[in-house]
């Protein structure tokens, strides 16, 4: 149930986000080139945007089968073999992950501790006015110019790999109780085959 509810937040997000981004760059094209200015802050969130975009999107990409993987030399080994072969692949991919995500709170940590802002994005001043003083004090708030600090909009380095990882602990533990046989990607030259099937169809009909 919990899961369930998990993937449905995580479809919601990703599409909030892609949206979200199209409407930003939309919305500076327009006025670019429509009005002859722009918000400085755009091009930033957009940056961002499309950064959690990506790291909040490889989990569900995992989950879906979304990413390419290379199984020339896995088709020719016994699925015993490849069973283990992709468990083992699995538990690296892991170890990388928990790797990145220390990494990722050493880097996080020391930007915060130096008190390191964005260049141009801020927070609302009625926002700011109803923030109690110990959080003002936390974040580190700037209330002359408050600008984010840039610990806040990176943290999708470790939300986003910490999520990756709760997938591939899913995926080995399925691959050890034998409920999927390894990893689930898209086949490029099985879908460039179909593709060009369709095709033939297509005009053979016309």
């Amino acid at each position: 149930m919990l899961l369930n509810i998990w993937d449905k937040f995580e479809e919601r997000m990703i599409a909030f986000l892609l949206v979200f981004m199209t409407l930003l760059v939309f919305l500076d094209v327009v006025m670019r080139f429509g009005f002859g200015t722009g918000f400085l802050w755009t091009q930033e969130l957009t940056l961002y945007t499309s950064a959690w975009f990506v790291l909040f999107g490889i989990s569900y990409g995992l989950k879906v089968g979304a990413h390419i993987g290379v199984d020339a030399v896995l088709k020719l080994v016994p699925p015993n073999v490849q069973k283990m072969l992709s468990a083992l692949a699995a538990f690296f991919c892991i170890c990388y992950c928990f790797l990145f995500m220390y990494g990722s709170w050493v880097y996080l940590n020391k930007v915060y501790m130096i008190g390191i802002t964005v260049e141009d994005l801020r927070f609302p001043m009625w926002f700011v006015n109803t923030l109690p003083d110990s959080i003002i004090e936390a974040w580190q708030i700037d209330l002359e110019d408050p600008l984010l600090p840039l610990w806040m909009p990176q943290s999708i380095l470790m939300f986003g790999m910490g999520l990756f990882s709760i997938r591939l602990i899913q995926l080995f533990v399925n691959i050890i109780t034998g409920k999927t046989s390894g990893f689930h990607h898209i086949d490029e030259a099985e879908e460039s085959l179909k593709l060009a099937k369709k095709l033939s169809i297509d005009e053979d009909e016309l």
